[in-house]
């Protein structure tokens, strides 16, 4: 009797210690001191506020308790970290079918995955708390072990979103042209007709694939009556089987269309969204806004690369610039759910995302607009509203801050000088 009333006696006291070690941390504390406060939500910017953040979330945005030490960002704007939809961390700039070719012929899967994180990194330093990256080109599933290690807190890097592999047909992706009897990497999971497909969409899944990439056309020229046209690759049914695949998986479509046949394709197999659609029709817009598909125009990188690539005998390129310009401006006035998304990756990780936001201004949009493009419009796009697009209570605190005012000088994103991701200072003036 006297060992077990020793024995109970000892794991009382072990069960106290053990409640002790266990307690709860107080909570870390963080006053933001805002000159002005574009929060993500309201019409109009707020000044000389204070963001409250504890541990990793927003607790209040208003004033600071008397006395409470704050980080002084009076003479800054400070607005929600901002949201790329549409990146390629996994390429380094593809201008040229040389470039694209040597990364997937002479540089390793693990050499791709190191700069990778460097591009991570930019993205977060640039004030890109969140990112979607769409497609490995030919790295696997490499994007997914990215997203882990930042999330483990391995590397910096955005909260991010990732596609793996993506999807085309046979034979309609680089690498091409080398001879037949050589068996080369590609750039995309190929698969062919519906079941084949669906068997694809069920891997990528099952290997950590976010949301499902396809390639819905190719092989682009312009038509005397002005419409952009080409070359559709997956047929509809195929195309309906994919979206079904991943919707069944409560999973999402991102549909690279350009053209004409393929943003058509898209819409009527039911994609979530059109990514860089250079020519859209107007009846094509109303169909997107019916259905709730949103609109992302990459309409940096179509400049960056019409000029190599018009040398290089693509000629269509540099008319696909204007064309593009020009549906975005009527997709501006259908009113169809657009979101940021810069296609970087396609140009290199030393340009920085924000330099699109100009062109959006330039084009139509209030700098309001843009800046909510790449904030809680972006946020929803991902499923992420609930949990990042705005600066309130309850949302993660990823903020960044700029000097100047964005709303008179849009081009002020590009000179982020503050970033906090999850609570975290990651750059500061």
């Amino acid at each position: 009797m006297k060992r077990i009333a020793i024995l109970i006696g000892m794991l009382m006291v072990w069960s106290a210690a053990a409640g002790q070690t266990a307690a709860k941390p107080a909570p870390r504390t963080v006053y933001l001191k805002c000159g002005t406060l574009i929060d993500g939500k309201s019409e109009q910017a707020r000044r000389n506020v204070v963001v409250t953040v504890e541990n990793d979330k927003i607790s209040g945005v208003g004033s600071a308790p008397s006395g409470a030490q704050v980080t002084d960002l009076s003479h800054e704007t400070c607005l929600p970290g901002l949201i790329d939809t549409h990146t390629h961390v996994l390429l380094q700039g593809d201008i040229t079918a040389e470039d694209y070719d040597r990364q997937l012929l002479k540089e390793s899967t693990p050499y791709r995955t190191i700069l990778a994180t460097q591009a991570a990194r930019k993205a977060l330093e640039y004030g890109f708390t969140a990112i979607r990256d769409v497609e490995t080109e030919g790295a696997g599933y490499a994007d997914v072990d990215v997203k882990k290690a930042i999330n483990a807190g391995v590397i910096p890097g955005p909260r991010m979103q990732v596609a793996t592999r993506a999807l085309d047909v046979t034979g309609a992706y680089p690498l091409l042209g080398y001879s037949w009897e050589l068996s080369m990497p590609h750039g995309v999971q190929f698969c062919d007709g519906p079941d084949d497909c669906r068997k694809a969409v069920r891997e990528q899944i099952s290997h950590g694939a976010d949301w499902i990439k396809v390639y819905s056309d190719r092989s682009y020229r312009l038509l005397p009556n002005g419409v952009l046209d080409d070359v559709p690759t997956f047929t509809l049914d195929t195309l309906k089987a994919i979206v079904d695949e991943a919707h069944r998986e409560r999973k999402k479509v991102a549909s690279h269309a350009i053209g004409v046949n393929g943003v058509q394709n898209s819409i009527d197999a039911g994609v979530d969204t059109i990514e860089h659609g250079d020519y859209i029709t107007d009846q094509q817009l109303a169909a997107m806004k019916q259905k709730g598909i949103w609109f992302v125009p990459t309409l940096f990188v179509g400049e960056y690369v019409a000029e190599g690539r018009a040398a290089a005998g693509a000629k269509v390129w540099v008319d696909m610039v204007k064309i593009s310009q020009d549906t975005f401006r009527r997709a501006l006035k259908s009113g169809v759910k657009t979101a940021y998304g810069t296609d970087v990756g396609g140009f290199a990780w030393d340009i920085n995302l924000a330099v699109q936001f100009k062109r959006m201004v330039e084009l139509g949009m209030t700098p309001m607009q843009a800046i909510r493009s790449a904030t809680l419009d972006a946020a929803e796009l991902m499923g992420w509203q609930e949990q990042v697009g705005s600066i309130e209570a309850g949302k993660f605190a990823d903020i960044v801050a700029v000097p100047g005012d964005p709303l008179q000088d849009v081009s002020a994103l590009e000179r982020v000088n503050f970033v906090m991701k999850g609570g975290v200072v990651y750059k500061k003036p």
